[in-house]
């Protein structure tokens, strides 16, 4: 659950973006609710000097509120205790959501000072909060006598996590323990800012330029007019610019036909940390790691895994790695199989080194165009962004839901990019706002993201205000932004979250949308992915970008038939990142620091049986955002936790007729609308009849038969 000053979301820094002046203090545009639809940023009066001076007036603000809860004479009750708390921090609910929405996704370089000031500031506030004696004893008395409270169950919801937050935020604590605690924190937010900047900078460096065209040969003329483009942007006209994609295989393997140009785009995502170099964040992540460690062993924990997991469906180390441990297993045979096939096809194109990582994609694609005849270059004019949004994001929603939406160019926006969109219910009435950011900018945190600016709450009477971001390349002034399927599923996932928000209707916005625990957040996305090729919405948006023809039913099977091809290497470089993680955050706290970061991932990798054969981990410890500042820490597992339940969910929708209002209907109000009003474990089992089974995700991603 997320509480309001706590170290929120991932913020990477770094701009090329110059801040505009700040206005005066009284034009603040926080300190008032914003006038804009379902209360909307006011982008267009926003400025860089808004946030500090808000977030400081939003911490002195709620820390007030907090010690008016905490001095209450009256007895505690959940009115004006747990209600009460809810309600505070009315600023912080407004300017933190926008703060670090805009420093993800539009940073510069003054929002990057004001982080590093804030951050800290937000632990601390956290802290006094979590950690305030006669607060905690009011939750306390209350969580003591719930069941004689008769609240109902999205209530008793909230009083369960508001004390149990406390708790593993050390309320129990002794005097110099909890002193200790709000070290720790404070210690961990300013690394949390450090590590995002050094990222961030030492990513956009490791962008591969080189002279010639010919170098990028095998890629589409629209991706070698945009890497033109973007050299010329950063002022090196005449060459051409990749930039480094957010995990470690880049999507230009599947194209390039230089070997050479393969390679050095690989050393450049591998090593785009450069041990030593300015922005080197290895010292930066070992400290962070053994700060969790020992902020787990001050709670009595042996490590974070197990402190952390405790939020969890899974609840604890062993069920992960257990889960884990039943993948390894047909993932390394399902790698020997291709690692063979590939490098039998290799030697057919005249290679005689042995395979490489870099190879992997390149012959993959050569593998699917020799067994399904199938190159996703040749699906790529089918799939323009607009078409698969409009026709295919909106078409499927629209069937499933029966919501609509309608583009609005008088919202103002962070970035002219962005895209905003009204989204209205199946019976016309408004429903939320939708912000889509979908390309590539220097000053953007790599990967792909949803949140809110606003939360659904009937106690605040509020509707969703979302936002979807991307890095998709942005093609040359003029031309089209054709997509991979890849990408198309991207789009998917990340809709499938803005659903997840749009739908939300519960009281308290604490419990909304997503604000759910880690392993099950991303069902609902990665749900929404099943249906990017289901055959009626495929249809519905794969026609030719200039032609307007349907994408040919031969190779529609072909785009499907391909769409797990690849499963061997995607599920080998996610099972890799999933043990780094754990090892990162199951060491204790005795162990001490980590001495070299580069060693410990290669030994941690090695030890869990994920070093499969050329096939790197997804995320060097390095470039690993997820478990560094993105919340994700002992937590990455989730998204192969999450495939297994939406691989479920998507078998009883096949088994009770596929895309129907009718299944739809029955997902948004057993799943989508509940938040976290109640126990996630206990949905899906009212939805799925039944506990989680990792059949049907073995047989999607072709692990067996």
């Amino acid at each position: 659950m997320k509480r309001r000053t706590s170290a929120l979301a991932a913020v990477l820094l770094a701009s090329l973006v110059a801040p505009a002046a700040a206005p005066s203090a009284t034009a603040n545009p926080f300190f008032s609710p914003s006038p804009l639809l379902f209360g909307a940023p006011q982008f267009d009066k926003i400025h860089d000097g808004d946030y500090q001076p808000a977030i400081e007036a939003g911490i002195a603000q709620e820390l007030k509120e907090a010690a008016t809860i905490a001095n209450n004479p009256a007895p505690p009750t959940f009115d004006n205790t747990i209600v009460a708390f809810e309600r505070s921090g009315e600023i912080l609910r407004r300017v933190l959501p926008v703060f670090f929405g805009v420093i993800g996704a539009n940073t510069d370089p003054t929002l990057q000072k004001i982080d590093a000031t804030v951050e800290p500031k937000l632990a601390a506030a956290s802290d006094q909060m979590n950690l305030n004696q006669k607060l905690f004893k009011r939750v306390a008395t209350l969580y003591a006598k719930r069941a004689s409270l008769h609240l109902d169950p999205e209530s008793q919801q909230l009083l369960r996590l508001d004390y149990r937050q406390m708790v593993l935020a050390g309320a129990k604590l002794d005097p110099a323990q909890r002193a200790k605690m709000q070290q720790i924190d404070e210690k961990l937010a300013t690394l949390t800012t450090t590590f995002n900047r050094q990222l961030l900078a030492s990513t956009h460096a490791a962008a591969l330029v080189v002279n010639s065209a010919s170098a990028l040969a095998g890629m589409s003329a629209t991706s070698i007019a945009a890497a033109a483009n973007d050299a010329k942007t950063h002022g090196e006209a005449g060459k051409w610019r990749i930039e480094i994609q957010h995990a470690t295989q880049q999507p230009a393997f599947a194209s390039l036909t230089d070997r050479s140009t393969r390679a050095l785009l690989f050393q450049h995502s591998w090593n785009r940390v450069p041990k030593g170099s300015p922005n080197d964040d290895r010292s930066t992540i070992a400290q962070m790691a053994q700060l969790r460690a020992e902020k787990a062993a001050l709670l009595g924990y042996p490590d974070f895994a197990t402190y952390r997991l405790q939020t969890e469906m899974a609840k604890n180390p062993q069920t992960v790695q257990h889960f884990l441990h039943g993948l390894i297993g047909p993932t390394r045979a399902a790698v020997d199989a291709r690692v063979a096939a590939l490098s039998a096809i290799a030697k057919k194109y005249g290679q005689t080194a042995p395979l490489a990582p870099y190879d992997w994609r390149f012959y993959d694609q050569k593998l699917a165009k020799a067994q399904l005849d199938f190159d996703e270059n040749d699906a790529r004019p089918y799939l323009e962004l607009h078409n698969v949004m409009k026709n295919g994001l909106f078409y499927a929603a629209n069937q499933l839901y029966g919501i609509t939406f309608k583009r609005r160019k008088d919202i103002p926006v962070y970035n002219p990019d962005v895209m905003v969109y009204e989204v209205y219910d199946k019976d016309g009435s408004p429903l939320a706002l939708m912000y889509f950011d979908f390309f590539q900018r220097d000053n953007k945190q790599g990967g792909a993201w949803m949140s809110t600016f606003v939360d659904q709450s009937k106690l605040f009477g509020t509707h969703p205000v979302v936002y979807n971001v991307e890095n998709i390349p942005k093609p040359a002034p003029g031309q089209p932004v054709l997509l991979t399927p890849s990408e198309v599923h991207g789009m998917f996932h990340e809709f499938g979250h803005a659903l997840n928000a749009f739908f939300s209707n519960v009281k308290y916005g604490s419990l909304s949308g997503a604000n759910t625990s880690r392993d099950f957040v991303e069902f609902p996305s990665q749900f929404n992915e099943h249906w990017a090729f289901y055959p009626s919405v495929l249809k519905h948006y794969a026609v030719n970008y200039k032609t307007g023809k349907p994408m040919p039913e031969s190779l529609i099977k072909k785009m499907i038939a391909a769409d797990n091809f690849d499963s061997a290497y995607s599920e080998g470089e996610a099972l890799a990142a999933d043990e780094l993680d754990m090892a990162w955050h199951s060491r204790p706290a005795s162990a001490g620091m980590v001495k070299n970061v580069d060693a410990f991932e290669a030994k941690a990798i090695a030890d869990s049986g994920t070093d499969f054969k050329d096939v790197p981990v997804r995320y060097r410890s390095t470039y690993f955002e997820h478990i560094w500042s993105s919340g994700y820490a002992a937590g990455y597992y989730a998204y192969q936790w999450t495939a297994m339940l939406d691989d479920d969910a998507y078998q009883w929708f096949l088994d009770h007729g596929g895309l129907t209002r009718a299944n739809g209907q029955r997902f948004r109000d057993m799943i989508l609308s509940r938040g976290h009003s109640e126990s996630e474990a206990k949905m899906f089992r009212d939805f799925y009849g039944h506990g989680p089974q990792v059949g049907p995700f073995l047989k999607d991603l072709g692990l067996t038969p």
